[in-house]
């Protein structure tokens, strides 16, 4: 079903408006969790999710040195989330540490792995601010590329990227490399902070795993209708894919 390819953050900021938003949009599998939420009201919205058999993408993007890093994918993991994930640019040791700490903690809990997928580049930057506000010199498509390489070298199971990367990596990456692009907007939708965005539909034919799409739907006059609109277009870009 092309419902559970959708994410939608809870971008909310206490645990009893978030409850009201999975309670709105019930066909709804796949929620993610962010740092606002998390640091709000701590792992208890996590027990809420998995008690209504929901899957969950912990976005708290990790970014430090390598044994702090270990630390955190560990604990995070016994909360049997389903995704996490890490800053590429923490680099090699702390990536491949954070990997070996996820299957310990999972397994101290007696939950799934989760899956560990790196941050390329986040979605609100663009080619300007990569090249002269963080002195970049790569292209941001092969920067992007190159942070994807890295986390698939050290045994992370994806990346997150910006719909209009996704193409490049998955040729590149291969077909086993899970894509999650957020910074997609439906083409009724606006763009708001995204700069390098793209249509579900254009962004499941590049060969996207997963959509976050958040705004467009949540803050929608009626959130099951945006939805609803969303599979309608998905169903009819798988078709043509396959």
């Amino acid at each position: 079903m092309t419902i559970d390819k959708v994410i939608v953050p809870l971008d909310v900021s206490s645990q009893a408006d978030a409850i009201a938003l999975i309670e709105t949009l019930p066909q709804v599998t796949f929620w993610k969790v962010g740092l606002e939420l998390f640091v709000s009201c701590g792992p208890q919205i996590l027990k809420q999710l998995k008690q209504r058999n929901k899957r969950i993408f912990l976005d708290l993007k990790f970014h430090d040195i390598p044994n702090t890093v270990a630390g955190a994918c560990r604990a995070a993991a016994r909360y049997g989330v389903d995704l996490i994930t890490i800053h590429a640019t923490a680099g090699k040791v702390a990536l491949k540490a954070a990997q070996s700490a996820a299957e310990m903690g999972a397994n101290e809990a007696g939950v799934p792995v989760p899956k560990l997928i790196a941050i390329s580049l986040l979605t609100s930057l663009n080619a300007r601010e990569l090249a002269f506000d963080l002195k970049i010199p790569l292209e941001l498509p092969e920067y992007a590329l190159q942070m994807a390489l890295l986390g698939q070298e050290c045994g992370l199971a994806g990346a997150v990227c910006s719909p209009q990367e996704v193409a490049q990596l998955r040729r590149t990456c291969g077909d086993d490399f899970l894509l999650v692009c957020p910074g997609v907007r439906p083409s009724w939708a606006s763009k708001g902070d995204q700069k390098r965005s793209l249509t579900p539909s254009e962004a499941l034919k590049a060969g996207a795993n997963y959509l976050v799409i958040g705004r467009p739907i949540t803050e929608a006059n009626n959130p099951m209708t945006a939805l609803k609109l969303i599979s309608e277009e998905l169903d009819a870009a798988e078709k043509i894919v396959k």
